[in-house]
């Protein structure tokens, strides 16, 4: 087959197929990397935040794991007849303030997935000075057998500045 073709042709034809080489070159090889680093950028920034996220849940758990060691060593120095009423009772005998309970009724729950008695003693406390109150509360919660206040309702008794009514709930965890 011998086809005529002038030079302007053939330089068109030379064109046309430089084009076609070079836009297949493009297509099939240089975008195809581009494409590829880009998705490699984004997935490796994922992963750096998934990283990050993954540190600071590390941070947590051993923090968790801390504050639950010491949690256990408080308990085991705990005496083994300890009473949540009884020390309420006898904190509020030291505090000055046994003669403004009005009741204490004590119960408790089990919690199913940790196997632990959850202690509780709700109070009432009528004509209580506030600052007799948080007296009485810091004794109660800075004590090393674990024990806090996890309701706490207060309502005036009358005067402005004068006594107030408490009732409260205090909670501490025991073996079953």
């Amino acid at each position: 087959m011998n086809i005529n073709i002038n030079r302007r042709e053939r330089l068109f034809l030379a064109g046309a197929a430089v084009f076609i080489v070079l836009f297949a070159f493009f297509n099939l090889a240089v975008v195809p990397v581009f494409e590829k680093r880009s998705s490699l950028a984004s997935e490796l920034a994922s992963k750096r935040v998934m990283a990050a996220e993954m540190q600071a849940l590390r941070n947590e758990y051993l923090s968790l794991v801390e504050r639950i060691g010491d949690a256990q060593a408080r308990y085991v120095q705990r005496p083994e007849n300890f009473s949540l009423f009884t020390f309420l009772e006898r904190e509020a005998g030291t505090s000055g303030i046994k003669n403004k309970i009005t009741y204490m009724r004590p119960g408790s729950t089990v919690d199913e997935f940790t196997g632990l008695t959850l202690s509780q003693v709700e109070m009432r406390l009528q004509d209580i000075t506030v600052e007799d109150l948080a007296a009485y509360l810091f004794q109660v919660e800075k004590a090393a057998q674990m024990i806090q206040v996890s309701r706490l309702s207060i309502t005036k008794s009358g005067e402005q500045d004068g006594p107030v009514n408490v009732v409260m709930r205090v909670e501490s965890a025991e073996a079953s």
